[in-house]
């Protein structure tokens, strides 16, 4: 099966110039930590969603990979268990209103991201856990193949918000992506995490979890500080590697009146700076992908 095709203005570093379209202007769409799987929810937030007018990237965090001894899934925000397959029916549901509640005509499109961490993976096997994250993911994908009104305006992928100081010894870590890559499919993993002021993983580890694979990185970018972090970790594994990090946009986290947060424009063109400071010419592209993230 064909990959769905990806959103305008999304990843464009991958696709050559001349055939590259012209894309909308940058727009943020509203990324949520889930406390629920129930469909009607969901169905709330597509909808809600559609009259924003989203485009681009949204993640759905369903929280911390789990097993609840017989099948795999996530502790959700709420602190309940939820499996995998009902992760996946929540999904599909936020996608059918969000393309229902579209204005007519409407040629947005959303990459709608599973979204776990690596928080606390306390399971029999990281590595199935990852495995069956992407077996879910590609059947969401699937699912929306199926339907040519749903694969005009919604792709599958996964994400996971990967933080080195939840995973020290990056064990785990490194067993979840293992088996998430192993699988037989196409959806991109997106990594929104942060590098918790770098140091605690070597850089083979952090570029592991940011680029090996069908991997790119939506980064954490709250301050000026986790900015100039990435882009450390950009002219390290340039160096050592001779591959550059692969953005597809940035996350923030930012309410009015919070301060907890730069603003998703401001965010962007901190990492900007801060890699032409770090890594000159060379600095890889961040796209105008930009989300915020809620609960």
């Amino acid at each position: 099966m064909a990959a769905p095709g990806r959103p305008l203005g999304l990843l464009l570093v991958d696709v050559p110039p001349k055939h590259r379209l012209a894309a909308p202007p940058a727009a943020v769409s509203a990324s949520q930590y889930e406390q629920t799987t129930s469909r009607s929810e969901l169905r709330r937030q597509g909808c809600a969603a559609a009259r924003r007018n989203a485009g681009g990237l949204t993640i759905l965090d369903f929280g911390k990979p789990s097993w609840n001894g017989h099948s795999y899934g996530t502790i959700l925000f709420s602190g309940r268990f939820a499996p995998n397959k009902g992760i996946t029916r929540a999904l599909y549901a936020f996608a059918v209103s969000y393309v229902r509640c579209l204005p007519r005509g409407s040629d947005r499109r959303i990459v709608l991201a599973r979204g776990t961490s690596n928080y606390g993976i306390v399971v029999p096997s990281p590595q199935d856990a990852g495995h069956a994250w992407a077996r879910e993911t590609n059947r969401l994908g699937r699912l929306f193949a199926a339907h040519r009104n749903l694969a005009e305006h919604v792709t599958s992928a996964a994400a996971d918000d990967i933080e080195p100081a939840w995973d020290r010894a990056f064990v785990r870590t490194r067993g979840f992506l293992r088996g998430f890559r192993a699988a037989p499919s196409h959806e991109r993993l997106y990594n929104f995490g942060s590098l918790d002021g770098g140091g605690i993983w070597s850089v083979e580890q952090a570029y592991y979890a940011a680029v090996q694979g069908n991997t790119r990185v939506v980064p954490q970018i709250y301050s000026h500080a986790m900015a100039h972090q990435w882009a450390e970790l950009a002219r390290s594994g340039l160096r050592t590697y001779h591959r550059p990090l692969r953005f597809a946009g940035v996350l923030t986290q930012h309410r009015a009146r919070c301060g907890c947060s730069l603003e998703p424009h401001d965010a962007r063109r901190a990492l900007q700076r801060a890699l032409a400071l770090h890594v000159g010419s060379a600095a890889p592209v961040v796209p105008p992908t930009l989300t915020n993230i809620v609960y």
